[in-house]
């Protein structure tokens, strides 16, 4: 649980605007953290979200413009670390934007994703104590990444955006991702730097796989690679033993280079991912969300659908345990996958967009039980459904607490029972939180 002080008053509530318009500094006092990762502190002005802060920190601060209830504001100094407050691991902290957590103590930052969860599912009448405590995972483990580059005459930037802004920082070391991404940057940048057919930058998406790197590059213009950069391209993935490379144009990836199928074993069964396919951002968060979805499974259930299925990262540890299980994606990409990957095992794969045509209180009710693991907006076409069926366990997966929550009231309203709310806290140092849901339909 966090550690939280009690909110007192600041110590200066003047206050006076200068001559330029801009607001006076004030000190405040951190109560706690805030959705989105900020800060929250009380002063006359009413709440004011400062990045950068943890609970217990005295700081100066300069308020800013109105967000929400309350002001945006600056961190100008830290004027009294509150107990919560630790060094952030990694030299690129002050500037960089893609982490927001990490001067905060661990056990806080699950107390605070906790606090998340219990919040969204308060908006929506649910009481906090169905949230268990926080499954976390570490740093050094996420396996996806998707780096900017910027091409700025004599040199080439590579990293993430400085928070709340469109300028870059140029990284060298990221903690939270596995030490094979972050050993490419330096030789990433010398292949940009190449790339002409890049224009000013784009993405590099990079994912860690069993076989080896995959790279997606996104160009910020839709520009086909010439003849030269495509030699330099499979030179790098001969060089640095990438699985493939691939150029995306129009949003669709050409293979430039595949030296081997990128590979991923879910359930034990090997199957080879689209370029681009949907990951979970590392093995440890995956393994923690099959963990929690296989107990919740019942040990009678035989039919399982696994909806939004992906490439199967749920539907296959299901099979080996000897269900019979239809996976539903709306991608046929990741459907083709999976049932390339599943010939004569028990799993039916189907292609379908569940947004715009769910499955219907007919096609549920053969089911024991089923899973749904959507993207952030939801699935609320898919609960209507199952709050109209017989269904006796749905277990929902959600990296996003507010339509989860929906989601949820959704289910409730049509006489399921919500068991426990487990967040899981895989997106280390980041405001987000993933969330599995258990619930019941009570016998008649």
């Amino acid at each position: 649980m966090s550690r939280r002080p009690r909110l007192t008053q600041p110590r200066h509530t003047h206050h006076r605007r200068q001559q330029s318009g801009r607001a006076e500094p004030i000190e405040a006092l951190v109560s706690e953290i805030g959705a989105r990762g900020d800060g929250i502190a009380q002063s006359d002005q009413g709440l004011l979200f400062v990045p950068g802060t943890a609970p217990g920190d005295r700081v100066l601060v300069r308020p800013g413009p109105r967000r929400g209830e309350g002001r945006a504001a600056e961190l100008l100094e830290v004027l009294e670390p509150g107990p919560d407050r630790v060094d952030p691991p990694c030299p690129h902290a002050k500037s960089c934007g893609g982490c927001s957590l990490q001067h905060i103590h661990p056990d806080t930052i699950a107390g605070t994703k906790r606090s998340i969860l219990a919040d969204a599912l308060a908006h929506r009448g649910f009481d906090a104590d169905i949230v268990t405590e926080t499954r976390s995972v570490g740093p050094g483990t996420r396996r996806r990444l998707r780096v900017a580059v910027r091409r700025l005459g004599g040199r080439t930037v590579l990293g993430f955006n400085e928070r709340a802004s469109g300028n870059l920082v140029d990284i060298s070391v990221c903690p939270i991702a596995r030490p094979e991404l972050v050993s490419l940057f330096p030789a990433l940048r010398k292949l940009a730097a190449s790339l002409n057919s890049l224009g000013k930058g784009g993405d590099f998406q990079l994912t860690l796989t069993e076989t080896g790197v995959d790279l997606l590059i996104v160009p910020m213009r839709d520009v086909d690679p010439d003849l030269g950069e495509r030699r330099r391209m499979v030179d790098f993935a001969e060089d640095h033993d990438l699985a493939r490379i691939a150029w995306e144009i129009d949003a669709i990836p050409e293979p430039i280079v595949a030296r081997r199928d990128a590979v991923m074993r879910f359930g034990g069964v090997p199957v080879a991912l689209p370029m681009g396919a949907f990951l979970q951002p590392s093995a440890e968060g995956e393994a923690i969300l099959v963990e929690l979805v296989r107990a919740a499974i019942p040990g009678g259930a035989d039919a399982v659908a696994d909806l939004y299925s992906g490439c199967g990262s749920l539907s296959l540890p299901l099979v080996a345990d000897g269900r019979n299980v239809l996976a539903v994606e709306g991608e046929s990409a990741p459907v083709g996958a999976l049932r390339a990957a599943t010939g004569g095992m028990r799993v039916q794969t189907e292609c379908r967009d569940l947004a715009r045509a769910p499955l219907t209180v007919r096609e549920l009710d053969r089911f024991d039980a089923v899973v749904f693991d959507p993207p952030r907006a939801g699935a609320a076409a898919q609960a209507e459904e199952l709050a109209h069926s017989k269904v006796p366990r749905v277990i929902a997966v959600s990296c996003n607490p507010s339509t989860l929550a929906r989601d949820l009231r959704l289910l409730v309203d049509g006489g399921y029972v919500l068991d426990r709310v487990v967040p899981v806290d895989q997106f280390t140092w980041s405001a987000h939180v993933e969330a599995v849901a258990v619930l019941s339909r009570p016998t008649e």
